[in-house]
């Protein structure tokens, strides 16, 4: 409706075509489905086109920041580690201490 080619919402719902389905459709499916205007069927091809492009740009953005928390996490449990670390080595010290007096 936003691209003024409401004619066809009838058609697109009796077909039960989602967002998902949406993506799926070429040239030859949007006639298929009633639309017989070139120019109408490139206007929903050319929007298709910028969909798909920001639907990459979102999965490659969400990507970038799993990695980034991945990358985090990584750090922290290498701290924890070094902290355990430092606290076993303390411990053994005050130990090693203990039994010298």
């Amino acid at each position: 409706m936003s691209l003024n080619l409401e004619q066809y919402v009838s058609e697109f719902s009796a077909q039960n075509i989602n967002g998902e389905h949406l993506l799926q459709l070429d040239g030859s499916k949007l006639k298929a489905l009633g639309m017989t205007s070139s120019q109408d069927r490139a206007i929903v091809k050319r929007k298709l086109k910028e969909m798909k492009a920001s639907l990459e740009k979102a999965r490659k953005a969400q990507e970038k920041m799993e990695k980034q928390r991945e990358k985090l996490r990584r750090k922290e449990q290498e701290q924890l580690q070094r902290r355990s670390k430092k606290t076993d080595k303390c411990s053994s010290d005050a130990t090693e201490g203990t039994n010298e007096q």
